[in-house]
């Protein structure tokens, strides 16, 4: 008789993990937007619905205070298994951002965009100008800050895409003039959103948040190893429903194995026929970005999770001194890397 599977109820700390991926162009934005508030009626955070603490920045909460926000939870459709224990979660994330209004959306759901458009129009009329409405998107990179502005010129002024999207960040690096998602009525202008780049935190607290972030698509796939990567969502996979790989392989906590198993199945050979290992954890990290390999969330919802989640940030929000070490540090890194990669 066959033993249990019996998945790893633990991932290991992997202390060697970059903790940061705070680029020139992140303080620059953060920096312009902070210039702009002045001009600015309402501020729209992003954050990715599969982590919604992790994808939280709290340089946000230093910068924007004082501003009235509206937080969308983007890619639902990705996070969301459909069950009756979504909507008790999505409850207890709503009372998280008391007294800011929350709304859940998809790129794949009109309803959903309609609920931002409807929410923009309504608080453009409740605060009559003749100059309409000026909004500013804001989030960690790659949330779908871009997705969700052309969804809602799409949807709002029948008009095509205007912000460059794709699946790595760092596509938008500058701030956007002001895209019309809104016609002008009564007098008005309409209502215009500025899209921005994604601005990472300074410093990750711990390695299973950076792991998180990476496999969401805030990190380039080039600054953690894809087995690496491979190996975490595995584990994320097991404790959700090992069944979700079974056409490659039976339930296993050996990443290696799987990947083989991938590689083999899928045709990803080196040259000389060996397996490409590498190329089938790519594959198997966006074949779970495009929910083709489980929808769930990687993060744990409870009524308190969010002050916890404070405290493990620390009282401290970085200073732009921080933020600004934090940056020539990356570039070492990855100046080093590539150097080693050709063999200075």
């Amino acid at each position: 008789m066959a033993s249990q599977f019996l998945p790893r109820t633990t991932f290991p700390t992997l202390d060697s993990l970059p903790r940061s991926y705070f680029l020139g162009h992140h303080r620059a934005g953060l920096s312009k937007m902070k210039a702009l508030l002045g001009q600015i009626d309402l501020v729209i955070e992003c954050r990715d619905y599969r982590v919604p603490l992790t994808s939280r920045n709290p340089m946000f909460e230093a910068s924007l205070a004082g501003k009235n926000r509206l937080i969308v939870y983007t890619k639902r459709d990705l996070g969301s298994m459909g069950k009756k224990g979504d909507l008790q979660r999505e409850e207890i994330i709503k009372q998280w951002h008391a007294p800011f209004p929350v709304i859940f959306t998809s790129i794949t759901s009109r309803p959903s965009i309609r609920a931002v458009l409807q929410f923009a129009r309504s608080y453009s009329l409740d605060r009559f100008s003749v100059t309409g409405l000026r909004m500013l998107v804001v989030g960690m990179p790659n949330v779908g800050k871009s997705s969700l502005l052309n969804a809602l010129r799409s949807l709002g002024v029948s008009k095509g895409k205007v912000a460059s999207t794709g699946a790595q960040p760092g596509v938008t690096r500058k701030i956007a003039t002001g895209v019309k998602i809104i016609e002008g009525q009564e007098g008005m202008e309409g209502v215009y959103l500025l899209d921005t780049p994604g601005v990472f935190v300074p410093h990750v607290p711990d390695a299973e948040t950076m792991l998180k972030l990476a496999l969401c698509g805030s990190v380039k796939d080039t600054i953690i190893a894809p087995v690496t990567l491979a190996d975490y969502l595995l584990y994320r996979i097991n404790l959700v429903t090992p069944g979700l790989y079974a056409e490659y392989h039976p339930p296993t906590n050996e990443v290696i194995t799987l990947l083989n198993a991938i590689a083999e199945k899928t045709g990803r050979l080196q040259k000389g026929g060996t397996l490409d290992t590498e190329a089938a954890a790519l594959w198997m990290i966006q074949r779970w970005r495009t929910g083709h390999l489980g929808r769930f969330m990687l993060d744990e919802i409870s009524e308190d999770a969010l002050e916890n989640k404070k405290i493990e940030e620390g009282a401290m929000v970085p200073s732009m001194h921080q933020a600004r070490k934090a940056d020539k540090e990356m570039r070492r890194a990855r100046s080093k890397s590539r150097r080693q990669a050709v063999g200075v």
